[in-house]
């Protein structure tokens, strides 16, 4: 594989996490680790992979890092830093989790935002051959998980300003759409949203809509470049959060690519918290990759999107995998099954990034 060769993470909550634990990303997770022991927190958040540290380890050169707020519900002890009850509380939220991507870029010169082609050019070239290790620079593309802080479709233009490329337009239901657990189809202002986004030069991520959702947004949506950044195959564990092969089909049919999540629940019907990762095998992460290209007919529409830190952590992850780090490790996995390097390339970080690259200005 070539030296310059880097992963691309489409998904990780790196300012929730803030928000919701005070992790700094700046720290190791083991760092993490070691200031969270016995924290009562861990039974929600989980025990932490992430970190910029082991991300330039293992060379994860660009993260799409999300804005993610949930709707407040009688049951959301998991996310209550971030929940909301009204656009204007999402808005204010989302602010918060920009913010920090701000001043994350500010404070530390190994991080960037990507908001277009030459901040784009400016990572990828500190990740070429020659380059010392500590010249890496790590991108951030801000993905906006769940459209309510969007206030109203027009509004996004001040989103886009603020430098969000990747939208999601639902997590569970939003006023746009609806999402994992609810039921349903794009919403009026889900179709004016999407005619809003169509206009921009950003990718749509279709990761949480509910099916009908899903399909009535691939019929209607007429932007360049579509995504499902953290989803697995239905095929794995049948639920609607994950894509079932008609969804996958028709996802490829856009030249669109799902980022595959190492996360045992997504991974195995039969496992369950608090039985042992390793009851997960690290081949099941292969299985699913495999699964999409062989749904699909080639290696060019499957990518990663970890979610490390998403509400789970390193307990829940399959055996082999210790931190954000690890996911370079796939890449040895897939050679040892035969893929060629072109197609390793394609999954670890070529698909995702002829998705940026059609997409950024």
């Amino acid at each position: 594989m070539p030296s310059s060769m880097i992963v691309i993470d489409a998904h990780e909550d790196i300012a929730y996490n803030y928000a919701a634990y005070g992790r700094d990303y700046r720290q190791s997770a083991y760092f993490k680790r070691e200031r969270e022991v016995d924290q009562p927190h861990l039974a929600k958040s989980g025990i932490s992979m992430v970190g910029l540290p082991d991300a330039l380890i293992g060379r994860v050169g660009v993260v799409f890092s999300t804005l993610f707020v949930a709707p407040r519900r009688k049951d959301r002890s998991s996310y209550e830093a971030v929940t909301y009850s009204s656009p204007q509380e999402a808005y204010q939220q989302a602010l918060v989790q920009w913010d920090y991507y701000q001043r994350l870029v500010d404070e530390d010169e190994r991080m960037r935002l990507i908001t277009s082609q030459a901040d784009l050019d400016v990572v990828l070239a500190s990740w070429q051959d020659g380059q010392a290790i500590e010249a890496a620079r790590q991108g951030l593309v801000i993905l906006m998980e769940g459209a309510d802080p969007i206030l109203e479709p027009k509004q996004f233009e001040e989103w886009f300003e603020r430098g969000v490329r990747v939208v999601g337009m639902a997590w569970e239901q939003t006023r746009y759409s609806g999402g994992t657990h609810y039921p349903g189809g794009l919403t009026p202002l889900g179709r004016e949203l999407l005619d809003v986004l169509a206009s921009f030069p950003v990718i749509l991520d279709l990761s949480h809509m509910a099916e009908v959702a899903y399909f009535e947004a691939l019929d209607r949506y007429e932007g360049a470049v579509v995504i499902a950044s953290h989803s697995n195959p239905r095929k794995f564990v049948d639920t609607d959060r994950q894509l079932s092969d008609l969804m996958i089909r028709r996802l490829a049919e856009r030249d669109g690519v799902m980022g595959i999540v190492p996360y045992n629940w997504f991974l195995s019907s039969d496992w369950r918290s608090g039985d042992p990762k390793a009851k997960v095998p690290f081949e099941r992460v292969l299985d699913a990759i495999d699964y999409v290209c062989q749904i699909t007919g080639s290696a060019a529409h499957v990518g990663l999107g970890s979610d490390f830190d998403g509400g789970f952590g390193v307990e829940s992850t399959p055996q082999g995998f210790d931190t954000v780090s690890d996911l370079w490790t796939i890449g040895e996995g897939l050679r040892q099954r035969g893929y060629a390097e072109n197609d390793i390339a394609a999954v670890l970080s070529g698909n995702m990034l002829r998705k940026l690259r059609q997409a950024l200005p």
